[in-house]
Parts: structure tokens; sequence; C-alpha cells
């Protein structure tokens, strides 16, 4: 069956218009590790937690994750939308927090309503604009909805971006969400090594959802923290980076 399965799914890559499987949750847990890049997946073989949001920044909310991350002393990896940047100076102040930005796309489409060259034009300009807030490289990108397409991928490739995206996450978007399902879920699929999704903002999500988000983090991370799990951004998941852009290095962090 995972033979079967991981076939579809490299299909599915090369095939510009066709969503990935590696975008359905238990799917691509399950086949991501043996047919796709470890980034694909978010698994990693360190005790590291990979904590990440996406959809933001958001000027009512982002900020508020950034002071509850500071109180609890850890980074995370920011995927931000381009068309909410005019704000370049909270992206600024992730980065000078330590946080680690990364690319979600121009808008929240997914993948397969855009065509190659607009995915291309519309990552490349978001990098551009992270880049010039933080004065760092961009490593990441992770599409909207995890929607993976043969456009999407060489869209990346062609902004010097690696795709990834997750193994765990709270489904903090729902209106039915609370702090408690958040965690409860989270935990249930949480392994050392893995990757977690939220949300800084309620854009793309239920209205007020972030408090939600952010409360579940409160819980969350000292919860890790004690069963001896380090927090991090993207960054410190896997091997350290070399100097060229979006290529890891086999030297440990």
């Amino acid at each position: 069956m995972r033979s079967l399965l991981g076939t579809a799914t490299l299909a599915a890559l090369a095939a510009p218009a066709l969503p990935s499987p590696a975008s359905w949750g238990p799917v691509r847990t399950a086949l991501t590790p043996a047919v796709c890049t470890p980034a694909l997946s978010g698994l990693s073989d360190r005790p590291h937690v990979a904590l990440t949001f996406d959809d933001g920044p958001d000027r009512r909310s982002t900020p508020l994750f950034l002071r509850t991350l500071d109180r609890l002393g850890v980074r995370a990896t920011f995927f931000v939308l381009g068309r909410h940047l005019a704000d370049h100076g909270l992206v600024g102040e992730m980065a000078a927090a330590g946080h680690e930005v990364g690319v979600h796309g121009w808008d929240h489409r997914p993948a397969s309503l855009h065509g190659p060259r607009r995915l291309r034009d519309d990552v490349a300009r978001t990098r551009d604009l992270v880049e010039d807030a933080t004065g760092r490289p961009v490593q990441w990108h992770r599409p909207p909805y995890g929607v993976i397409t043969g456009a999407s991928t060489w869209a990346a490739g062609q902004a010097g971006l690696r795709t990834v995206l997750w193994s765990a996450w709270g489904r903090d978007w729902e209106r039915r969400a609370t702090p408690s399902t958040v965690v409860a879920l989270v935990e249930q699929q949480l392994e050392p090594g893995g990757t977690v999704l939220l949300h800084d903002s309620d854009r793309t999500s239920a209205p007020g959802s972030w408090r939600t988000t952010l409360r579940a983090v409160e819980q969350l991370v000292p919860q890790w923290l004690d069963r001896g799990l380090a927090v991090g951004p993207l960054a410190d998941h896997w091997g350290g980076y070399d100097t060229r852009r979006s290529s890891l290095s086999t030297t440990s962090a």
C-alpha cells in the first residue's frame, strides 16, 4: 500500500495542476518519510519540536505571540503572506526577536488555483519583501493548506526555498476549537522531532481564533520543555545550514 501511495505522491508532485496527497494529513505523515524529503513530513530525528505559525503577520495578534514566546524563552518560524507585509516593521520585530520568517505565499489561495509563473512571481516577491524587512535570507516555503503541486514545488525551487509541511496541528482555525482541544490534538499527533502547525492570525480562520491558539501555546510549550524537548524554529530542526540559500549541510547544530 505504501509503495502505491508513494507512486501517487510522486506523480502528483510532477503534475502542475494536481494537488499532492502530501497535503492530506494522515497520508502525508505515513508517506513522506519514505518517498519525499524530511521537510515534507516535518519530522526530524532530534528531540526537538519545530513550532510554526501561519497566516500572519497581523498587527492585532502577532505581537502578543511574540511577547508570549519571549516570556516562555522559545523561538518559532512564522510563515507570512506577502499581501500583509506592508508593515515591514512588524516583520523586522519578529526577526529581531530571534524568530525565523518563511514564505506562505502572496495570498492564501491554494497553489492549484495559480499557474506556474504566477506562483513563481508571488513566492519570489514575498521572499524579497521578507528579506528586505529582516536583512536575512529566507529558507522555507509552506504552501497554503499544505497543497503541493508540481508548479508550487518548481516555484519554491526557483526562489531558492525548500518546501516544508508539518506533522501535527491543532485545527486551531475552527470555530469550535478551544485551548484544550488544540492542546489535546497536538499532543495526540506529536512525536519528538515533529513540526507543529498553528496560526497567529484569524484572517483565514474563525474570528478570534488566535486567542484560542495563544492560550494553547501557553500550555503546550511548558509541557514540551518539561519533557526535555527543545522547542525552536525550523532552522534548529535538521542539520545546520551552509552558506548557500536553502541547502542543508551535514553539520549538527
